[in-house]
């Protein structure tokens, strides 16, 4: 079933999370424990994310240097299956522009269009840590709307090495990412919400935020979006701070603001068993907020780790 269905049919608003992909060498049975405990609440979707390959450098003998590809993650391909067969869940999973040719990305479609799959959200994606800034692949696309484009042409029945539509077509509904306090790369908000509205332009029928830790800042978005002429559901994406190290570990991974009143609480912390108990408490009010205001959908980023959640939803939901 579609996201924009299942929002549009529900009575309140809904619960959704997001998870990693583990680590190779963990097991299905690891996956399914960060997921378990939150299907009490009923998520009508969960979010796979994609995790692009790494590349490392070994040295041989001769001093010379190889720049070696790694995959630290299984595909998302698979593991949606997977959650889609032990869950009877759907799944959504992440496609990025980095890592993948057009050719590429089609081929994931149809594998991902094969077992079921009805929705994507399409993201440019961040570039490799080794780089400095994000570069295309080869035949590869540069903004997330053309990403959507080729979506909503496979969707329409054109695929990449045939001339006219085929007659075979894929469904998928497209999300795509916005930024709150805009996405770093972007000078202004305004200049951000003009790429926004081009991903809406190309076919993107719903949106998922960036983590923001102020609802003001995501309801002020959300009226500069409407203001834009953009109309498709906007789903709020939230975190609980749950360690020290994430105090100054969010604000510079992803660009964003710990509000004065959060800060005032987390600075009387001394363990991760305090800054935990406060990010959740802080996460309780911010859903409880946004419900209130009528928000479609609260979409929580659980890092694969379901215990903050839990508590958060058993509160909230």
């Amino acid at each position: 079933m579609k996201i924009t269905e299942f929002i549009s049919q529900a009575e309140k608003t809904l619960f959704s999370f997001e998870i990693l992909p583990p680590l190779k060498g963990q097991s299905l049975k690891d996956l399914c424990e960060g997921i378990e405990p939150l299907m009490e609440f009923n998520p009508p979707f969960v979010d796979v994310t994609y995790h692009r390959e790494e590349f490392i450098y070994k040295k041989h003998p001769n001093g010379l240097l190889e720049k070696v590809s790694t995959k630290k993650r299984p595909g998302t391909v698979g593991i949606c299956a997977a959650i889609m067969n032990r869950f009877q869940v759907d799944a959504v999973p992440h496609l990025l522009c980095g890592g993948f040719s057009r050719e590429e990305t089609e081929n994931a479609l149809i594998d991902l269009n094969f077992i079921g799959v009805q929705n994507v959200l399409a993201l440019r994606g961040d570039a490799p840590k080794s780089e400095n800034k994000f570069v295309p692949e080869p035949d590869g696309h540069s903004y997330t709307k053309d990403l959507v484009s080729q979506i909503v042409g496979m969707n329409k029945g054109r695929y990449l090495h045939e001339e006219t539509e085929t007659g075979f077509h894929t469904d998928f509904c497209v999300g795509v990412a916005g930024y709150p306090e805009k996405h770093f790369e972007a000078p202004s908000l305004k200049f951000d919400l003009k790429h926004l509205k081009a991903k809406v332009d190309a076919g993107a029928e719903y949106i998922v935020t960036q983590m923001f830790f102020d609802n003001q800042k995501y309801f002020e978005f959300v009226k500069k979006v409407r203001e834009a002429g953009i109309t498709i559901p906007i789903i709020p994406g939230l975190k609980p701070i749950t360690t020290l190290g994430q105090i100054t570990m969010l604000p510079r991974t992803f660009f964003l603001d710990l509000p004065d009143a959060l800060m005032d609480e987390l600075e009387k912390c001394s363990t991760n068993a305090d800054v935990k108990q406060v990010g959740i408490e802080w996460a309780i009010q911010q859903s409880k907020e946004l419900i209130a205001a009528g928000t479609p959908c609260l979409h929580y980023y659980t890092m694969s780790k379901a215990d903050a959640t839990y508590k958060i939803a058993t509160e909230v939901f």
